[in-house]
């Protein structure tokens, strides 16, 4: 294994790539067309009766939480009527479902959105909601690679991916530019509401404009409200939510909170969880640990969800299991549900959590300010998967599937190994 040399991987628990050999370089996203996503429905929820409209949704660079915020003020209803899968990349094409409660193909028709395109499929019962997929398929091109080698090199890591590689949650997990997510998720489960809306809107990355920087960071040293709504641009529709709210509520920082959509409000805690898993599995490799070897407590996951553990007298079966494909190695998410530290990567867990000053019950609380279970719930450690490859002057072409909740620009990255910025 190799160590990243990528400073901002490290801050979000990225350190390692499972491949020796050294990366092809290149670039990512340099037109939309070079990164394709289509998302592989459960079952066809369409049919003829039912309150929900199944429509695919086509959209090229939006981010998903926006294309349906625009999407619900094009059809007059509120966002929370829209469900959907999976969440997608924004600087790509992607496919993918939705559902809309109550709402008519006919009104579907009437939305007119550059670079969106909404197919109604049909009707259902129920409405979509995050995991109703099997998965994504992905059409990927890096463009211009380093030629020297370049197909040994590629070659040579297209084995380790079929091998396993670190499933780490991606850069955008935590915010492509501004990787905040976790961070305000922290403050969340932390119950200080106040720091939460701070960070989101005051703190500075340095991939953003200079000017939103300068916006940022006066509005953290000033709390000037008034100023911030003045200056903030129009687009930065959900830092002005929260103000416009605190303009007229100056101390109520969790209602702040709660003008945010709801599953963006979720996704900040999940990305804590994300943060945990990420750094739990970096100190795996740290102690000398492997993706493909069990160690006595290592946690198990099969495909049909049961789970196991490896003791000194099955850890024979458990490698035959691991090698055949039947289980993988796993590590625990926590949230209100902990589970008895057996592991290495259970007691790292729980030595991180310790030392954010974070527990099971400030899981319990966010669930309830947030209105979403975070019960916890087991990953595998490794992303495997097998991987179509051409090469076309110095351009290479990835096309594959991964499971829900698993991330293509984590492949991306294992073959190029290249500055993450260059990645989003």
């Amino acid at each position: 294994m190799r160590v990243s040399t990528y400073p901002l991987e490290h801050l979000l628990g990225i350190n390692y790539y499972a491949s020796d050999t050294e990366g092809i370089g290149g670039n990512l996203r340099l037109a939309p067309e070079d990164f394709l996503v289509e998302e592989i429905p459960l079952i066809k929820k369409g049919g003829t009766c039912g309150p929900f409209l199944i429509c695919r949704l086509t959209k090229t660079n939006w981010e998903l939480q926006h294309a349906i915020k625009e999407i619900a003020n094009r059809l007059g209803i509120s966002h929370r009527r829209i469900g959907w899968a999976g969440t997608k990349d924004r600087n790509a094409i992607t496919r993918q479902w939705i559902s809309l409660y109550n709402v008519t193909a006919e009104q579907v028709a009437g939305i007119h959105l550059a670079d969106i395109i909404l197919e109604p499929l049909g009707q259902a019962n129920e409405a979509l909601s995050l995991g109703d997929l099997l998965g994504n398929q992905f059409d990927i091109v890096v463009r211009d690679a380093e030629p020297a080698n370049l197909e040994q090199r590629v070659n040579a890591i297209n084995t380790t991916v079929s091998e396993g590689i670190p499933n780490y949650f991606g850069l955008q997990r935590f915010g492509a530019t501004r990787p905040v997510t976790h961070l305000v998720g922290e403050w969340i489960l932390k119950g200080d509401y106040e720091q939460a809306v701070l960070t989101y809107v005051g703190l500075a990355f340095d991939g953003e404009a200079e000017h939103v920087r300068g916006i940022r960071t006066a509005f953290l040293t000033t709390r000037d409200i008034k100023a911030a709504l003045s200056d903030l641009p129009p687009q930065m529709s959900y830092e002005r939510a929260m103000l416009h709210y605190l303009y007229s509520h100056p101390t109520d920082y969790g209602g702040a909170l709660l003008e945010l959509p709801p599953k963006l409000l979720s996704m900040f805690v999940s990305a804590f969880q994300s943060y945990l898993f990420n750094c739990a599995l970096s100190r795996r490799f740290d102690d000398g640990g492997t993706l493909n070897e069990p160690l006595v407590g290592d946690q198990l996951l099969f495909a049909n969800g049961r789970t196991d553990s490896v003791t000194t007298s099955n850890k024979h079966a458990v490698s035959l299991h691991l090698a055949r494909g039947r289980c993988s190695i796993a590590l625990f998410m926590p949230g209100k549900t902990l589970v008895a530290s057996k592991s290495d990567g259970d007691n790292a867990i729980a030595e991180i959590l310790t030392s954010h000053g974070i527990t099971s019950e400030d899981f319990a609380r966010a669930s309830a300010f947030v209105h979403t279970k975070f019960d916890g719930a087991f990953r595998p450690i490794a992303l495997k998967t097998e991987i179509d490859v051409s090469i076309d002057n110095n351009n290479v072409r990835l096309k594959f599937s991964l499971p829900p909740g698993h991330y293509a620009t984590t492949v991306c990255r294992e073959f190029m190994q290249a500055d993450p910025v260059q990645m989003i």
